[in-house]
């Protein structure tokens, strides 16, 4: 008996002592800080890398270094011009003071997320409703720039906010439908009268580069024409002149003899006629004469 009683009590003592080892080697990755208190008195932070505490006498406190986001539910804003707005909204955190996040404030997320929507609300008391639906912008930088200043002593930064919606009342959404509507058919009536004038206008240029090139066209037949009845005058002229030097050459061949023999042909042709009657002038005798002088 008293042996196996040494034997739980030696295994006993062996669970404690791996325990305590266990609980005295911490290994503390690249993202992460461990805060170490020593008998409730703070000494600073730890990590990364293998930690090794006092056990009883050392308690740590993880602390995560990463970008966290957190999400605000929708909540109830009531702006300047007493118009009653839904708000959700997403928020970005750094800690860069492990000590200070731990030291400053409890439980930095919870008090954070409390500051937030107290900063919300405050910021959209201060706006229209008006400018809350056109500036988000301007809404996320007033509600970081306020943030950043509340958790700034807590050793936190506040990296970005983002409003996801912004829902009026319902009477404000279905004036702003109508409103939408209206603006949509003002905008398809300016577009169709747009679309008309200039269709207009298109067809009077084409009307008027049709008559320019119809007007261009008749003034270049006309041209045509013209050059077409001078150069047949000139060729016809050129004609008349070549047959009339022809005739005169051919003319100037001819002696008197010949031409006293053709015109006796031409009396002879004249003379078939049975009623044709000759009279003969004084001066046929003297052409006579000298014909037959001349054939003599």
């Amino acid at each position: 008996m008293d042996g196996t009683a040494l034997l739980c009590l030696v295994g006993g003592v062996g669970v404690v002592v791996v325990a305590l080892l266990a609980s005295a080697i911490r290994i503390i990755p690249e993202y992460q800080r461990l805060v170490v208190f020593r008998l409730g008195r703070c000494v600073g932070e730890k990590g990364p890398g293998i930690v090794f505490l006092i056990p009883v006498v050392d308690r740590a406190a993880r602390v995560d270094l990463r970008e966290q986001v957190r999400e605000i539910p929708h909540q109830t804003a009531i702006t300047k011009d007493n118009a009653g707005i839904s708000v959700d909204f997403i928020w970005y955190y750094k800690v860069l003071d492990p000590t200070e996040s731990v030291l400053a404030v409890g439980n930095f997320e919870s008090a954070a997320q409390g500051m937030a929507t107290t900063t919300l609300r405050a910021v959209l008391g201060g706006i229209s409703l008006d400018d809350a639906l056109s500036e988000r912008e301007h809404i996320n930088t007033m509600l970081r720039t306020r943030l950043d200043e509340v958790t700034e002593r807590w050793g936190v930064k506040v990296t970005n906010v983002e409003i996801r919606e912004i829902i009026p009342p319902r009477e404000i959404q279905e004036s702003m439908n109508r409103q939408m509507t209206a603006e949509r058919i003002r905008r398809a009536v300016v577009l169709e009268a747009d679309g008309t004038r200039e269709a207009a206008i298109t067809v009077a240029q084409g009307a008027k580069k049709s008559a320019i090139l119809e007007a261009e066209g008749m003034k270049q037949a006309a041209v045509l024409e013209a050059e077409g009845q001078q150069k047949a005058q000139e060729l016809k002229a050129q004609g008349y002149a070549a047959a009339l030097k022809n005739i005169f050459e051919a003319a100037s061949t001819i002696d008197q003899k010949t031409m006293t023999l053709q015109y006796f042909d031409a009396l002879k042709e004249l003379g078939k006629g049975a009623s044709t009657k000759y009279i003969f002038p004084m001066e046929f005798t003297s052409l006579m004469e000298n014909f037959l002088k001349g054939k003599e």
